[in-house]
């Protein structure tokens, strides 16, 4: 196969702010939607055969803006589950929980409809995409996948084809609007590439809508 290539969604309101979002389905920021315009120029020369995204909409926007054609959604991709830490900041979970830490502590438990995930789950989930994704790449020869999707799954997904425990997405950080790549090196895997991003500078300027790219 070719390459994995990890995409976050753009900046939401809350992404901004600091707010766990899972499940609560936030539209892009204006910039969030220059940062998704700004991903055209970082793949536009990869050979990218398959795109699966998030079921959210902060994701499938980041992908149509970004130029992916005929993305595949895909539910297994949806933001770890914060329960009962939903629309909360790291900083106010730490008021009554100092030591906390998500990728060893899990979260509160939430609603019947949202009861959160523990990190092992969400290891279970990126080992499905992995599964999906090599299975789709026996198909595919060489081309690229795309994942467009949240930073927290993302990153665990990163951990989990490291073969790393999901605790290890803790390593990883990805930014908003960003493109990472894995890949392989003599055959073992390897991050090639991590947060790639224009320079913010540029995000300021009018960035072309992605039909107009070459």
């Amino acid at each position: 196969m070719g390459e994995l290539i990890l995409i976050r969604h753009g900046e939401t309101e809350w992404s901004r702010n600091g707010r766990h979002t899972s499940h609560t389905d936030l539209p892009l920021t204006e910039r969030g939607e220059r940062q998704a315009r700004a991903l055209v120029p970082l793949i536009a020369d990869l050979k990218i055969g398959l795109t699966l995204v998030s079921p959210a909409l902060r994701a499938r926007r980041t992908a149509e803006l970004a130029g992916l054609s005929s993305p595949r959604i895909t539910p297994d991709l949806r933001e770890w589950d914060y329960g009962g830490y939903e629309g909360v900041t790291t900083v106010e979970i730490y008021r009554t929980r100092p030591t906390w830490n998500l990728w060893t502590d899990g979260v509160a438990p939430g609603p019947e409809s949202h009861p959160g995930e523990t990190p092992a789950d969400v290891g279970e989930r990126a080992d499905r995409v992995l599964s999906e994704v090599r299975a789709a790449a026996e198909q595919m020869g060489d081309a690229d996948i795309a994942l467009v999707a949240h930073s927290h799954f993302l990153r665990v997904l990163t951990a989990r084809y490291l073969g790393l425990t999901p605790a290890g997405g803790t390593m990883f950080q990805l930014a908003t609007g960003a493109v990472s790549r894995l890949g392989t090196e003599h055959g073992k895997p390897v991050v090639t590439a991590l947060n790639l991003a224009l320079p913010e500078r540029l995000l300021r300027g009018a960035l072309p809508d992605p039909a107009e790219w070459g």
